[in-house]
């Protein structure tokens, strides 16, 4: 059951104390000297964290509230020992409820997360991706660099879709471009990509301008027109439950005759009702992971999965590499940018790596092939 505590009768003492015994169950201490020790620089951390769970763990150290030598460690810790299902708030209840009765993800709403997410500034991304902008779960096997790794996961994509010379191609949820134009250039094949991002939609214009690409600023529930096969690497966590049976049935009739869809998604190893509200609020807007169950019940009738891959553990990695690159890069990106902002995003990209390591989350790439009507 989550913990409940009535703050109001907690002395400051007892609030500190509270948190203390929680943490000492992770071999986390408050004031001390492990790396993933916690230090505190404000005293309403205590109360902000057990009135706000994840949520307020989150903006306190935006706030500069605590801090820690080994921030990814330190989540890792709480995830594995689910303190994050222990310390329940009545906001998160709200959520939960809020998630399960209304669409989030409508058409209304679609645009939402590329406004508040990634259109937040392409000199930021160029830092922190590789050369081709690929934000997504690299495919580290025999890979030694961000570059190779990939690279390596778009010949894994593409192999598997098995592309030939003069194929037309559907990339759902194109970032910026990087994949279409590695496709183009490799295989022969001309594409269409879509995103909700206007950033990414005239960076992605630029970047395959003289191949046979077209870049649409669209929803997914808009597209028309006939693909040999569809891809859609890192997009279906905006996609939402009530909306998962639509997205299938939608790129089902895009989909010509004996071709193929790659889904590739982060996926949810536990089932959860919401997403976290730390990430929702200032990361992801309206995100929510999908589990496997949820998966094949949208594919019911309309795929069969003809192969699934786990590489959830390729991403710890990848995103260790996107963090190195931000911290190096945080003095030029720091003149259009605030130390609040430099606190979350390596918040964002530490925690992200910690909840792959606790294997809350995973990376799912499922190779689909359509049922016949």
């Amino acid at each position: 059951m989550p913990a409940v505590w009535n703050l109001s009768r907690l002395q400051p003492s007892g609030l500190r104390k509270t948190v203390e015994d929680l943490f000492s169950e992770c071999d986390i201490r408050i004031d001390g000297n492990g790396p993933c020790d916690i230090r505190v620089f404000h005293e309403a951390f205590y109360a902000r964290v057990l009135a706000h769970g994840s949520l307020g763990f989150g903006e306190s150290y935006m706030a500069g509230w605590w801090d820690t030598r080994d921030l990814e460690e330190l989540v890792y810790r709480l995830l594995k020992a689910r303190l994050d299902e222990r310390v329940r708030t009545w906001r998160g209840f709200i959520a939960y409820c809020t998630a399960r009765a209304f669409n989030l993800q409508r058409r209304s709403r679609a645009f939402e997360v590329g406004e508040r997410h990634y259109d937040i500034g392409n000199d930021l991304y160029q830092r922190m991706l590789d050369r081709r902008m690929i934000y997504s779960c690299g495919y580290w096997e025999t890979a030694r660099t961000l570059e190779e790794a990939q690279e390596a996961k778009l010949r894994l994509v593409f192999r598997k879709l098995a592309l030939q010379p003069g194929q037309r191609i559907l990339d759902v949820g194109c970032g910026w471009g990087g994949a279409l134009r590695f496709a183009a250039e490799e295989h022969g094949v001309e594409g269409v990509g879509i995103t909700v991002s206007r950033e990414q939609a005239v960076f992605a214009t630029k970047l395959c301008e003289g191949l046979p690409i077209a870049i649409r600023l669209q929803d997914y529930r808009d597209l028309n027109g006939q693909f040999d096969h569809i891809y859609s690497i890192g997009m279906f966590e905006h996609v939402g439950p009530k909306n998962y049976r639509t997205y299938m049935k939608t790129l089902r009739r895009c989909l010509r005759p004996g071709g193929r869809l790659l889904l590739h998604t982060i996926g949810a190893n536990r089932a959860i009702g919401r997403s976290d509200p730390w990430i929702n609020k200032y990361i992801f807007p309206n995100s929510k992971l999908p589990s496997k169950e949820q998966i094949s019940r949208a594919i019911d009738g309309l795929f069969a999965a003809s192969h699934v891959q786990s590489i959830g553990s390729h991403y710890v990695q990848t995103l260790r590499e996107w963090r190195r690159n931000f911290e190096r890069h945080w003095p030029a990106l720091k003149e259009r940018r605030d130390a609040t902002f430099y606190r979350m995003w390596r918040f964002y990209l530490c925690a992200s790596a910690a909840s792959f390591r606790a294997e809350n989350n995973d990376v799912w790439q499922f190779l689909l092939t359509p049922i016949a009507a």
